[in-house]
């Protein structure tokens, strides 16, 4: 595992970023002061009398004429001030640590008081009882007096005050002292506006916080959504075996070292029966050392001789036989192949195809799709071989020209090239092939979408096996590539290249 990888490091960081943001607000609530707050904001200063030239504002009035021509009152105006415990705790008349006997002063800034009301919502009527000369409400000049007024937490009261002698909207300010705790203006300044939710402090943390959360985010989608590989192992690995099989080998091999980071992986194929025998020669020589670094692929099960490798099935294979687009036949019945491989068909036409030479081009004995071939279709091994070329024959006696190749794709080419010519492939490969086509057997089709639903009968096919010499360690890098082959992202193309993966539901039936 990449402990170090970009999302891990967000991942990290976010949940440290977390822990640390709540630990300091615990710590900040316990043992920081000032969780006792007496907070205030003027909600209005308007002008009542004049055009209030001075504050620029244009000013209507409707039955205000009562302090028409009264003396200093031409420029008078009313503030409306909210004094409210914000704080966590509620607010003793103790609290309060001014020396006069009130506890907060309001100072009107080249304004003179003229008056003041005192309003309260109706659950703290209470309040009203502390707003007595007694207890120190009073004003001169430009400040008010406001009393040592007990405030639970929440609560609040409003000062409706009649000013002279300024602008509208110079300084107000409430100054005086709260033990453990603070005396601040509020950001709200108006009606309209509503304090904020949160505080700066946690509305910062919220940012980064989803900072974090939306990077992580970022950065899991943008990587590559496929399946990790399971069991990623370092070292180098051969792969040999069925030629049949050697597309998917490759694109695999390929696959997993782009996966899977200090593993090489070399595809080697000659043959299935060479691969088996190439592997138990191996195993046989690093006795006592361990299980090879080699797996071969197989097209059907090993040689009855060779009791220390160790089968894993991988999918099931289809075949087909091929013939040259001259011949003019798309079926044929299994008795007409198996006169044909023994020799006893020499001519097309005789099967109601074009007056050609039949040419067999086959494999060699090393081939697993020729063994699958003799044991599902032809029941037997076929005829001696006549020719090196494909063309011509070795010697006049032989009833067809007969010659084997080691390996599909030179089949392939040769059937496509030659007039006349009959062989057999692995099907993904064999209907990518031009100036050739695939045969149909006894009317059946091979289709590997029919045979994986159980729709066809088509016999031309095997279950691939994949062998190693004795049972690989669990951490070495054959057993990691077997289970990303059968059961990991190797799946997709074995698939991919028209087989039936055995560890899908329906491979595992066919691949019993």
């Amino acid at each position: 595992m990449e402990w170090l990888s970009a999302e891990n490091v967000v991942a990290i960081g976010t949940a440290v970023l977390g822990i640390v943001a709540s630990a300091g607000m615990v710590w900040y609530e316990r043992r920081v002061p000032r969780r006792k707050r007496v907070g205030y904001r003027v909600q209005m200063d308007n002008p009542i009398i004049g055009d209030d030239v001075r504050s620029g504002r244009a000013n209507r009035r409707l039955g205000l004429f009562l302090f028409d021509g009264a003396p200093d009152m031409s420029d008078a105006t009313l503030v409306l001030l909210r004094i409210e415990n914000d704080g966590s705790q509620g607010i003793d008349r103790d609290d309060y640590t001014s020396p006069e006997r009130h506890g907060l002063t309001a100072v009107f800034t080249d304004r003179t008081v003229r008056g003041v009301s005192v309003t309260q919502p109706t659950d703290t009527d209470h309040l009203m009882d502390h707003f007595t000369a007694e207890r120190g409400f009073g004003y001169e000049g430009n400040t008010l007096r406001i009393p040592r007024v007990p405030l639970n937490r929440g609560d609040h009261f409003k000062l409706l005050v009649l000013l002279s002698g300024g602008d509208v909207g110079r300084e107000i300010r409430i100054v005086g002292g709260i033990r453990e705790g603070e005396v601040h203006p509020n950001r709200s300044a108006t009606p309209d506006d509503k304090p904020p939710l949160f505080s700066r402090a946690s509305r910062m943390i919220t940012i980064m916080l989803t900072v974090c959360v939306v990077t992580l985010a970022a950065i899991v989608v943008a990587r590559d959504d496929a399946p990790p590989p399971i069991g990623c192992e370092k070292g180098t690995l051969t792969l040999t075996g069925s030629t049949a099989f050697e597309p998917v080998m490759r694109e695999v091999a390929k696959k997993y070292e782009e996966d899977c980071a200090g593993a090489t992986v070399t595809v080697d194929p000659h043959g299935s029966t060479a691969g088996t025998r190439e592997l138990a020669t191996a195993g046989t020589q690093a006795k006592g050392h361990g299980s090879p670094p080699l797996i071969a692929l197989s097209d059907g099960p090993k040689p009855a001789d060779m009791p220390e490798l160790r089968e894993n099935r991988v999918a099931l294979s289809v075949f087909a036989l091929v013939v040259n687009d001259d011949v003019g036949l798309t079926n044929l019945s299994t008795a007409d192949v198996r006169r044909l491989y023994q020799g006893e068909i020499t001519n097309w036409r005789q099967l109601g195809g074009r007056s050609l030479p039949v040419h067999l081009v086959s494999r060699d004995a090393n081939s697993g799709t020729r063994q699958v071939f003799q044991r599902r279709v032809l029941g037997r091994g076929e005829m001696a071989n006549s020719s090196v070329d494909c063309v011509n024959k070795d010697y006049p006696t032989a009833p067809v020209t007969r010659c084997e190749l080691d390996s599909t794709d030179q089949v392939l080419t040769q059937v496509a090239r030659l007039p006349g010519a009959i062989g057999y492939s692995e099907l993904n490969l064999a209907g990518r092939a031009n100036s050739l086509h695939v045969l149909f057997l006894d009317g059946n089709a091979p289709s590997v979408d029919a045979i994986e639903h159980g729709h066809s009968p088509y016999p031309y096919r095997e279950i691939e096996y994949a062998y190693t010499y004795g049972r690989p360690p669990a951490d070495s890098l054959a057993s990691s590539f077997l289970t990303y082959l059968s059961r990991g992202n190797g799946q997709n193309i074995v698939r991919t290249h028209g087989h039936v993966p055995c560890w899908t539901p329906e491979g595992m039936k066919l691949c019993a």
